[in-house]
């Protein structure tokens, strides 16, 4: 599964594709400082909804955790993004497969919490991601990573990477405490790092919109990030639990699923929301 996109892909993906994406190449951190929001599920199974609508998405794992790689059913990987990051492997030849065509991944493992104990004294440590996905940012439409639930130099280096963050929340009111953590983290690598970034949006993960809670945390976060709070939200859903142990996204486990239904109506979302945008604020060139 190793180096599922080869120079010929790359090459070849005007080819391929026929057209020119105006989001080619758009960086989406996938976080939450809160563990335990639906994160990772979401990162995975919106990266699976993209590439099911014709986008060439790269699922970039950040978390020493490995939940995303085991969740797309790469076991023990060979070659994962501690090795991009030294330098050591270019990210087109560390990328492995799915059983969703278009969808590829940079992998995990718990190596990855051992290099970022290492990175404490490397200068410009912040920067490392960024620099090494910048020679495949060209080939795709879209890089999802999936960050860490902490604030660590794993975290920063993803939002050093990204054009824009999407955090994903669940309907209760701790979770709005790490939504605002979130924001204060953001404005400070805005100011410091990376003037692009930006909250992009606000996914709203294992909610009902039966409950008063959920209707009331949902409202605090549309009054508080107007315009950002994703119209769709993803639903309680057991199969979206019972998906990781099969190593597939929602969409190829359960396709008539609700999980598969809310999952694919955000790439929609996704997709429309990047329509609208400027494309000169995320230029490859960046």
């Amino acid at each position: 599964m190793r180096a599922a996109m080869t120079d010929t892909n790359t090459n070849g993906y005007e080819r391929d594709h026929g057209r020119a994406p105006a989001f080619r190449g758009r960086v989406i951190a996938i976080a939450n400082q809160k563990g335990g929001t639906g994160k990772t599920t979401t990162a995975v199974n919106l990266a699976a909804g993209l590439a099911l609508k014709g986008c060439r998405v790269l699922l970039v794992d950040a978390d020493p955790q490995a939940h995303a790689t085991k969740h797309l059913g790469v076991a023990d990987p060979e070659v994962t993004l501690q090795h991009v990051m030294e330098g050591r492997v270019l990210a087109v030849e560390a990328t492995y497969a799915t059983d969703v065509e278009g969808l590829y991944l940079i992998a995990s493992s718990i190596e990855l919490s051992h290099y970022e104990a290492r990175l404490v004294g490397e200068v410009g440590r912040e920067t490392l991601l960024r620099e090494a996905l910048q020679p495949i940012r060209p080939h795709v439409d879209f890089v999802l990573i999936d960050c860490p639930p902490s604030l660590d130099i794993l975290t920063i280096n993803a939002l050093v990477a990204a054009h824009e963050v999407f955090v994903v929340s669940q309907s209760e009111y701790l979770s709005l405490d790490g939504v605002g953590r979130l924001e204060d983290t953001v404005a400070l690598i805005r100011k410091r790092l990376n003037p692009e970034l930006r909250i992009g949006g606000i996914v709203l993960a294992m909610h009902s919109e039966r409950t008063l809670l959920g209707r009331e945390v949902r409202g605090l976060l549309e009054a508080r990030f107007p315009g950002r709070v994703f119209e769709t939200v993803i639903r309680r859903n057991v199969r979206l639990a019972e998906a990781p142990s099969h190593g597939k996204p929602i969409q190829l486990y359960a396709p008539t699923s609700p999980g598969a239904e809310d999952y694919n109506r955000l790439a929609e979302e996704v997709l429309q929301r990047c329509r609208r945008s400027a494309p000169a604020s995320w230029a490859t060139t960046r």
